[in-house]
Order: structure tokens, then sequence, then C-alpha cells
């Protein structure tokens, strides 16, 4: 039997943070998260269009601002939380022009990956269950992981391999994450997840005439933003949903279809390069995991 957001048990006294929750799978996340009894914290650059969704959902919905983008938003962010049940890390640009965050990061690389690998960092010791990363099937469309330059210095920008690098890393991290978690001791879990394929606003960034058609196509070939959400909803929510596996649909090349374990790529199952991305995301943004503090 397919999982459902029926499935869903009361969620009451348990608090979500989702980043990017100002449209699309987040938005979808937040409502249905809300409508369980969670207390949702909308985490969202653009806090007027956050509030304005927030508005229109039922439940414990408040908004905060967070740019992925500018690690002094992040840390600010976060300095404002308490106890977290649970961290989704679901924010993300795809496939955009080559522009530098605040701190001179490559755009796709600095808010897919290091804004969420700061934010988990800075929240950890107060996440009392677990960590959702986003990913995508995108990350096969990468052949390596330029650990030497991840920030793209010394190399030509390909903004579609920039966009798979990212996601690469959003897997890679969540998976080096529940490893150290797991050596620590710690009770938290870190999954890592994969929407499929959706027409939502992600496919509308390019600024180029993509924009016009490949929000359409998306949707002809993938499914809808409510399904797609699933596969965050189920890690997000499911007790014993194992942690080590990659969770998302796996039907018409992962496109669509129900939440079942999917496979990665070889690349994405590098031990050596998890940490070696670890290590770099660390000294990038400057955020080291306390993880034996971690609550068991």
């Amino acid at each position: 039997m397919a999982w459902h957001p029926d499935h869903i048990a009361d969620q009451h006294g348990r608090t979500f943070v989702v980043t990017g929750a100002n449209g699309g799978l987040g938005a979808i996340t937040a409502r249905v998260l809300a409508a369980k009894g969670a207390t949702v914290v909308m985490a969202c650059r653009d806090v007027a269009k956050a509030q304005t969704i927030a508005e229109r959902i039922d439940g414990d919905v408040r908004v905060a601002e967070l740019d992925l983008a500018d690690l002094d938003s992040v840390r600010s962010f976060a300095a404002q939380q308490d106890t977290v049940d649970v961290l989704i890390n679901n924010a993300g640009l795809m496939n955009v022009p080559f522009r530098r965050t605040n701190d001179g990061f490559e755009i796709q690389f600095g808010v897919n990956h290091l804004g969420h690998f700061a934010l988990t960092g800075l929240l950890v010791d107060r996440i009392g269950d677990r960590v959702i990363t986003v990913s995508s099937i995108a990350h096969r469309q990468t052949p390596k992981l330029w650990i030497d330059d991840l920030n793209y210095r010394n190399r030509r920008y390909q903004r579609n391999l920039a966009y798979a690098q990212s996601k690469l890393a959003n897997l890679m991290f969540a998976r080096e994450l529940q490893r150290r978690l797991s050596e620590a001791g710690s009770a938290q879990r870190s999954y890592a997840v994969h929407p499929g394929v959706s027409g939502t606003d992600l496919f509308t960034r390019t600024e180029t005439l993509l924009d016009l058609i490949a929000k359409q196509g998306a949707r002809l070939v993938g499914h809808s933003p409510e399904l797609a959400a699933h596969s965050t909803l189920f890690a997000a929510t499911t007790p014993d949903a194992d942690p080590t596996t990659y969770w998302g649909p796996t039907r018409l090349g992962q496109t669509r279809g129900p939440v079942r374990p999917c496979p990665s790529s070889r690349l994405s199952q590098r031990h050596d390069l998890w940490q070696r991305l670890w290590e770099e995301s660390e000294a990038m943004t400057g955020v080291t995991y306390q993880l034996q503090e971690a609550p068991r």
C-alpha cells in the first residue's frame, strides 16, 4: 500500500522548521504538517510572500527570515530558535545564472548545500529528532564532485552541472551526517529524500526562454507538487523510517510515483568524498558540528 499523508500521526507538541516554505513543495509541507497539529516555522528569504501563504494555513504557523545566501542571516535565524524536533532542508535554486552569495560562494552550491550545512550545524544541539535534506534525481547528472574547486574559481560555470553538484552535495551531506550521528551514539537521524519531478516555480528562474516552457514540461513528465512533497513528509514523520535509505519516487526514471527506497549514483556512495565534502564545508562556512553533545 502506497504511503499517504493520511498515515501521519498527530503531531501536536512537535516543532518543524521548513526552509523555503514560501512556495512550492515547502509550502505544501508546511500546510500538511500544520494540519496534523505541528508547530511549523516557515524559514524564508521572502518574508512578505511567506506571510501571505501562512495566513492561508490553518494551525500554528510562524514566519521567520532566513536567507541561505547570507551566513550572517543563517546565524541570526539559528540564534532565535528554541528546541526543534525536525529540520527540513528544502529550499533551493536550480539552473540560475552565475552569481555569488554574500559570502562569495557560487550561488547554487552556496544556497542549496552550504547554507543548509551551516544551518544544520548551528541547530544540531537543539534538534530533538531528525534532519531531512532534499536532494534530486539531478545528482546523477554530474560526472564528478570537483572537491578541489567547489566554488568555481578555476573552471567554467555550467549552470546544470552546478545544480547537479549542489544536489549531489545534499545527498552526501545527509549520508555523512547520519554516519557521524551513529558514530556519536546519537538518537538523532539524518534522511536524504528526493521529490521526483514536479512543475513548481523552481523551473522558472533560469532567466532564459526556458522559463516559459520548463514548468509545463515538468508537469507533463512528473507528478503534482502535492505528490512530490510525499517524500519529505514521509521521512519527516514516519517513526521507523530507515535513515540509511534514500527515499523518493521510483517510476519513469524516478520522476514520479509513490515513496520507495531509491538507488543513487555510484559517485554518491563514495565515503571518502562524503568526508572531504564535510571538511571543505566546515572550512568554507566556519561551522563545526558538536555531535558528541547531541541528545540521546
